[in-house]
């Protein structure tokens, strides 16, 4: 049995992730859990997120098995199962190898809170995956050792890789990737002027999380990149 919503929304993410310019070609992947626990609905390898219609999506069982749709899935479908197994909170997972994440992450510094982007990102800071180095995340043992660093957080850098980011569903989870890359980049070009001197504090990050990136907000924000996405 097929699930409409579900494929509607791996659609609209692929769609908003494209708008955002946030894809590598045909790398790159978001997911949703599926509702009756049968392993993880995500995009069809071997396509760019502009590419994406229902009849690209696929949905994988827990050991990697294609159960719906005639495509493959991607080697690091790992990634996704892991983090569902390890997290009940969390229904949706995207991956992705945007430019300014994986630049910031190779600095192994620290991201400041310069602009409301990073607010989901720190206080406590994100973490970086140090259990592997860059390589594909295409094994059980490499997906449970993302899992783990990840742990509550809602993003992890992947360094000479690139990152994932969380969620309790897919506006959310495609937002932190947008918000991500947008706060990388702000942080590159603070660091190419001398280094960021203004940032919030602790306490103003954890008022800004609870005004600025509501549910409602995010997915606000998802809605008009998916439609941007669909519209291209």
């Amino acid at each position: 049995m097929e699930s409409a919503t579900e494929i509607d929304d791996v659609v609209a993410a692929c769609a908003a992730l494209a708008a955002a310019g946030l894809g590598d070609m045909i790398w790159g992947h978001p997911s949703v859990r599926d509702t009756a626990g049968r392993g993880v609905w995500m995009k069809a390898a071997g396509y760019g997120f502009d590419e994406i219609d229902a009849d690209r999506v696929v949905l994988v069982s827990w050991s990697g098995d294609v159960l719906v749709g005639s495509g493959r899935r991607h080697l690091e479908f790992h990634i996704h199962a892991a983090i569902y197994r390890a997290r009940p909170d969390i229904n949706a997972v995207v991956h992705t190898h945007a430019p300014a994440l994986s630049a910031f992450a190779s600095l192994d510094v620290s991201l400041h809170p310069l602009s409301h982007d990073a607010v989901p990102f720190t206080h406590p800071q994100l973490p970086r995956l140090t259990a592997v180095t860059g390589s594909l995340i295409s094994t059980p043992g490499l997906g449970d050792a993302l899992a783990e660093e990840l742990g509550d957080a809602a993003a992890i850098l992947l360094p000479s890789h690139g990152a994932v980011t969380v969620g309790p569903d897919i506006a959310a989870a495609v937002m932190y990737s947008v918000l991500l890359e947008r706060a990388c980049r702000t942080e590159l070009t603070a660091l190419a002027a001398g280094g960021p001197k203004v940032f919030s504090d602790e306490r103003e990050t954890a008022s800004k999380q609870a005004e600025i990136w509501t549910e409602a907000q995010l997915d606000a924000g998802f809605r008009y990149l998916a439609r941007r996405g669909a519209a291209a």
